[in-house]
């Protein structure tokens, strides 16, 4: 973007091919399938990330292979068997070595870029109600992680045992985390709590853990969206992602102050 305007200050090229090229480096098409956003981290904050549901394998790895010289990008939903495979296509391809880290509990393909240094943002909690709820906020500590933030975790304190919270969460509080994400399924009580013993944002995010009435997650979402503590904001079930990249756009917002 530099050098295109540089070239518009010294009347290389017209305003309007200026703007055509500005856009043309915004966006790169990969043949007919995606559109990658290639300035998504300056621009919001947090890495350019694409779900791995419902593409071809072939898919991913065009998308990675067009992307990581740009800067890192998180793969979602990614199940390990598909991993696996991906990795050692792209090894016998031998075009160009790729730094991946794979997190299976979370579903997550971490390709790096060394020459990325994300800037310090501030801390954050990320707290589980039972142990089954921890891939979703594996997923919002990853990517929480690689935009910038420190991460404090404490998983299975749940209503089922409300004295395993306590602690936990004094320490938190002792560290200054400026906001607690907090994953629970089944009744999804828990975020009231936390953010009735609080005095930061909480980020509910409800999960698909549960049976009966609470299948599917839908009833921790009622319960959150229907919680009488204040300060709680509420994602889609399962979205560990979405609530990390909230987190880490109000952390921005305070940082810009």
């Amino acid at each position: 973007m530099r050098q295109i305007l540089e070239k518009l200050l010294k009347g290389n090229i017209s305003l309007q091919e200026a703007e055509k090229l500005i856009n043309d480096n915004h966006i790169k098409e990969v043949e007919d399938f995606a559109k990658l956003d290639m300035h998504r981290e300056s621009r919001a904050g947090y890495p350019e990330a694409v779900l791995a549901e419902g593409k071809e394998d072939s898919d991913i790895i065009k998308i990675i292979l067009n992307y990581v010289d740009n800067g890192p990008i998180l793969i979602t939903r990614l199940d390990k068997e598909r991993f696996d495979r991906i990795k050692t296509e792209i090894g016998n391809l031998k075009i160009q070595e790729v730094d991946m880290e794979y997190n299976e509990r979370a579903r997550i393909l971490i390709v790096k870029n060394e020459n990325f240094k994300p800037e310090t943002l501030g801390k954050i909690g990320i707290i589980t109600a039972g142990t089954s709820d921890i891939p979703v906020a594996e997923e919002a500590r990853i990517v929480a992680q690689e935009a910038g933030c420190q991460v404090m975790y404490s998983y299975d304190v749940g209503v089922a045992g409300i004295h395993r919270l306590f602690s936990h969460l004094r320490s938190m509080l002792e560290e200054e985390v400026q906001l607690i994400i907090v994953a629970a399924g089944m009744e999804g009580a828990l975020p009231s709590v936390v953010a009735g013993m609080v005095n930061v944002p909480v980020i509910a995010v409800p999960t698909s853990v549960g049976y009966g009435v609470g299948k599917d997650g839908f009833t921790a979402l009622h319960t959150m969206l229907q919680s009488c503590a204040p300060g709680i904001a509420v994602v889609n079930i399962d979205n560990g992602f979405g609530a990390a990249v909230f987190a880490i756009t109000l952390l921005k917002q305070v940082n810009k102050n």
